[in-house]
């Protein structure tokens, strides 16, 4: 056989076996190497008949005049309705009774059927022996039957230092905004927020987590152990908010993650926007944590980053730059993501205040520049007409952190900008009316001395 057709039998004999016609566990086949250019192979026309093939009918078929003209919904999915950062740490080695019972007031911003909690331990092993879900009620009492949480099908679990431990998707139908009761008993070192965060919550030691009344004990509003709640529903849009305090929500020692701008602006646009900030960080604690705090949420369509406020006095505008490129570039492949600019500093608690005030504008100039496609612009709304380093009146607190009003006007704007950028509210969720538009003035110019 010469060359030419001892490659066309080659080619033939690998095309056959590579449609099926070889054995079907035998080695991959390697087609082989042509010794020289085969002639184009001329196609045939397909049969004028195909046989049917076998078909299983697994659902009723209807005439084709009532055939589906549009596409399906698509499945429900898990998204985050509520989360947590936890940096710090909390023990319960000074629990008298050895075991201590967590009962979190926790706001919901997505509705659905089922859900899912992540807990996070600390700077140490936790052991978690007994969780349960119920809608919140007053004083720390139960307003639905508490239903038991699982994981990997047990009632509990145990992990090490700054873990995380996803539970059992559980049966349980939750509305927007709706306020959960999460109860828990556990063992060992808790991740904690850094501010109080969760007013309406309590402790008390010992086992009490199926306890439907008053829970008694101690009340405390911090954030401990529940790092996630996920709720299984039609998919929409969900963020998560990334920054510091400002962020996290601090306005006073007691603080309500409720008032913070994230949760007033989920309630604005009738998706979630939970919140990942930490207080007194900076770009380079947010890139350590990333992947646990914010990356390892499933679900997350959007992320807004509002950060480099406590790394105006360490960093220089270059430094400044390359971080926020650095936090964009890892979350650009799991989230669109928006950029706001810094709020007015009236003062700086740490280096020089003249440049912290030269690099804030110059630092919110780049931003403007670079993410003018999505960026968001706090600090317009916030500052005063003629001078940018002054909140507008009311606005602030202590000349660093906004009041909750500040807070207020912050949501206001993000929940415009989103919603002009075609956010709309999640299947079934009905919103409240946007507020008041502002005059036609608009906001002060951001170049205005």
């Amino acid at each position: 056989m010469g060359g030419y057709g001892r490659t066309r039998w080659a080619v033939w004999t690998w095309a056959l076996l590579m449609m099926g016609c070889g054995p079907s566990d035998g080695p991959a086949v390697e087609p082989p190497i042509a010794e020289e250019e085969p002639p184009a192979l001329e196609v045939p026309p397909p049969p004028q008949e195909q046989p049917l093939p076998d078909v299983i009918v697994v659902g009723p078929v209807r005439p084709d005049d009532e055939q589906e003209s549009e596409p399906r919904p698509a499945p429900p999915m898990f998204q985050p309705g509520f989360h947590q950062a936890l940096r710090w740490s909390y023990n319960t080695s000074q629990v008298t009774s050895g075991t201590l019972t967590v009962r979190l007031r926790v706001p919901v911003g997505r509705p659905g059927q089922r859900v899912r909690l992540t807990f996070r331990s600390g700077d140490g092993s936790l052991t978690l022996s007994k969780a349960t879900v119920a809608k919140a009620g007053a004083n720390g009492a139960l307003a639905s039957s508490p239903v038991a949480v699982t994981f990997a099908g047990t009632a509990g679990f145990s992990v090490g230092a700054r873990a995380l431990a996803v539970s059992d998707p559980v049966p349980f139908t939750v509305g927007f905004r709706d306020e959960l009761a999460i109860s828990f008993e556990v063992k060992g070192a808790l991740g904690a927020s850094a501010i109080e965060t969760l007013p309406g919550s309590y402790l008390r030691s010992g086992t009490y987590a199926s306890t439907s009344g008053a829970l008694g004990g101690t009340a405390s509003g911090l954030g401990l152990g529940l790092a996630t709640v996920d709720v299984e529903g039609p998919p929409s849009r969900a963020f998560v908010a990334i920054g510091d305090s400002i962020t996290e929500g601090y306005i006073s020692e007691r603080d309500d993650t409720r008032k913070a701008w994230p949760a007033l602006a989920e309630a604005q646009l009738g998706v979630p926007v939970v919140n990942s900030g930490v207080s007194g960080q900076g770009f380079y604690e947010e890139l350590e944590n990333l992947d646990q705090e914010v990356l390892s949420l499933q679900g997350i369509t959007d992320c807004i980053v509002l950060l480099g406020t406590n790394d105006l006095s360490s960093l220089d505008m270059a430094g400044l730059q390359r971080r926020m490129e650095g936090l964009v570039t890892r979350l650009q492949p799991r989230c669109r993501t928006w950029v706001s600019t810094l709020l007015p500093k009236e003062k700086s608690n740490h280096g020089d205040y003249e440049v912290v005030k030269r690099d804030r504008l110059a630092f919110n100039a780049w931003l403007r520049t670079t993410y003018s496609t999505s960026l968001i612009d706090l600090e317009a709304v916030t500052r005063q007409p003629n001078n940018v380093h002054l909140f507008l009146d009311g606005l602030e607190v202590d000349g660093i952190h906004p009041s909750a009003k500040g807070h207020q006007v912050m949501a206001t704007e993000v929940a415009r900008v989103l919603r002009a950028a075609g956010v709309q509210p999640a299947a079934g969720v009905q919103v409240q009316a946007p507020p008041e538009e502002a005059s036609s003035d608009g906001p002060p110019s951001p170049s205005a001395p």
